[in-house]
């Protein structure tokens, strides 16, 4: 695999979303911030603060969430129904470089979303004289970027195998269960069930646990401000390790597609 062209073609990407004007993401964020500010009061006198806190950091999830579910599984499916990956593959590109490409260019405008909407959270909780912990504030987005940078690998990897709505509502389904899997394992057990519990830890093995990069609420809490190295330094190892692994797969899939 050569970097260089890995490097240009995850730069394609990342200047074709900014010319979707995929960045105007930053403004429409600001304003519903804006507008939380001024509404969240009126409905909870003495908790608004928690509560814009915790509006703040889910909807800077759920905005980059979406973008990376949607654009990832079309990446790929983008260029066959065009048919320009004709155009790709006849040059000296491998496609696991194209794989790679997508990915990093994709995660690449992930991690601007989130840095520009960090910034102006933090800007927003300082008008609004909030209480917060900006180191915590500051670890739960770099694992917000590590949990959206998963999640496009698995977008990926749906994407290079089935039409992009399908991937869409796959990618999905693995983000709400990924969520859910520890609980998933606590189901099964207290269901008494030898087959629902195997079912269940079947799931745990096979799903990423994306609670362990989901750092929300410990920021809301300040909960980061002096942060378990050893922990974080595990977690982020999982979704690095995962993501590859995911990257792999969907190299693997994509290497044996006729065009």
């Amino acid at each position: 695999m050569n970097f260089g062209r890995v490097l240009v073609i995850a730069k394609n990407v990342f200047q074709e979303m900014v010319r979707d004007r995929i960045l105007y993401i930053i403004g429409f964020y600001a304003l519903i911030l804006a507008v939380a500010l001024r509404v969240l009061p009126e409905f909870a006198a003495t908790t608004e603060d928690k509560m814009f806190l915790d509006f703040g950091i889910a909807a800077m999830s759920m905005l980059t969430l979406i973008v990376a579910i949607f654009i990832g599984t079309g990446l790929v499916n983008k260029e066959i129904d065009k048919r320009t990956i004709l155009v790709l593959i006849a040059k000296p590109i491998s496609r696991s470089e194209i794989i790679s490409g997508k990915f990093l260019g994709l995660s690449a405008v992930l991690t601007v979303l989130v840095a520009a909407m960090t910034t102006i959270y933090l800007v927003f909780l300082q008008i609004g004289n909030i209480p917060h912990s900006i180191p915590s504030i500051m670890i739960a987005a770099v694992f917000l970027c590590l949990q959206l940078s998963l999640i496009t690998a698995v977008a990926i990897a749906f994407g290079v195998f089935t039409s992009s709505l399908l991937a869409v509502t796959l990618t999905f389904a693995v983000y709400l269960m990924g969520n859910i899997t520890p609980d998933l394992v606590k189901l099964g057990r207290l269901s008494s069930n030898p087959v629902m519990e195997s079912i269940t830890q079947g799931l745990y093995l096979i799903l990423p646990d994306l609670s362990r990069l989901d750092l929300k609420n410990d920021a809301v809490y300040g909960l980061l401000a002096l942060p378990d190295t050893t922990a974080l330094m595990s977690n982020a190892g999982y979704g690095l390790l995962y993501s590859v692994m995911l990257l792999a797969i969907a190299n693997f899939i994509f290497s044996r597609r006729e065009f």
